[in-house]
C-alpha cells in the first residue's frame, strides 16, 4: 500500500493518449481519465488525473509534447498512443521506436508507466497484426510495465458502446473501459510504484 507519507497528497496521474483518451464527442465528465479518476476515488484512492488526451495524435505526436503534456510532480503516466499510427498504416517499428523514447524519457523524470496496448484492425490483414500486435506486450516486458492488453477491450465491434463512428466509445463505453482497467490501475496504486517516484 502507499505509505502514510506518500499518501499525505493525491497520485497525480496523466492520462496520455489520442481522442480515445481525450473523449472524443463526449459530454464534459464524461472522457476516461475523468470516469477513471471518479471511480477511483470512489474505491478510496486518493488520486487525481489530468487529461492529455488529443484527437488525431500519433505516437510521434505524443513524443513531440511529451515534456510539457506531462508536468513536474507527475507520479504515473498512463500511456495509451499507437492507434493512428495504425489507422494511417505507419509502420511499426516506428510505431515501437516512438514508444519507448518516451518510455525512455518519462523514467529518466522518476515517472512510473502504464501501457495501454491496441490490436490493429482486422481490415490492415494479418501481416500488418502480426507485426503491430506484438509491439505492447514486448514493450511492457522489456521495461516491466504493467499492461493493459487491449484499450478498447470489450467495447470494439459493440455498436452499443460506440459512437456512430464505431470507432470511438461513447459513455457506456467509457464505462466499460473503466470497469476493464480498474483491476490493473489499482494493483499499480497498491503496489506503490507511482509512490515510489516520488521517493
Amino acid at each position: 500500500m502507499l505509505t502514510t507519507a506518500a499518501a499525505a497528497e493525491p497520485v497525480r496521474i496523466v492520462g496520455l493518449g489520442d481522442s480515445l483518451m481525450a473523449g472524443y464527442q463526449l459530454a464534459p465528465g464524461e472522457s476516461f481519465p475523468e470516469r477513471l479518476e471518479s471511480a477511483l476515488r470512489a474505491r478510496g484512492h486518493d488520486v487525481v488525473i489530468a487529461n492529455a488526451g488529443v484527437s488525431g495524435d500519433t505516437t510521434s505526436g505524443g513524443l513531440s509534447r511529451l515534456d510539457w503534456s506531462v508536468p513536474d510532480g507527475t507520479d504515473l503516466v498512463i500511456l495509451e498512443l499507437g492507434a493512428n499510427d495504425m489507422l494511417r498504416g505507419i509502420r511499426p517499428d516506428v510505431t515501437e521506436k516512438n514508444l519507448a523514447a518516451m518510455i525512455e524519457r518519462l523514467r529518466a523524470r522518476g515517472i512510473a508507466v502504464v501501457l495501454a496496448g491496441m490490436v490493429a484492425a482486422p481490415n490492415l490483414g494479418s501481416g500488418y497484426a502480426g507485426e503491430f500486435d506484438p509491439i505492447y506486450p514486448r514493450l511492457s516486458q522489456k521495461y516491466d510495465l504493467p499492461l493493459h492488453p487491449f484499450f478498447l477491450d470489450g467495447v470494439a465491434a459493440e455498436p452499443g458502446l460506440l459512437l456512430a463512428d464505431g470507432m470511438h466509445p461513447n459513455a457506456a463505453g467509457v464505462e466499460r473501459m473503466v470497469e476493464g482497467f480498474l483491476p490493473l490501475i489499482e494493483q499499480v496504486l497498491a503496489g506503490g510504484e507511482a509512490a515510489a517516484a516520488r521517493r
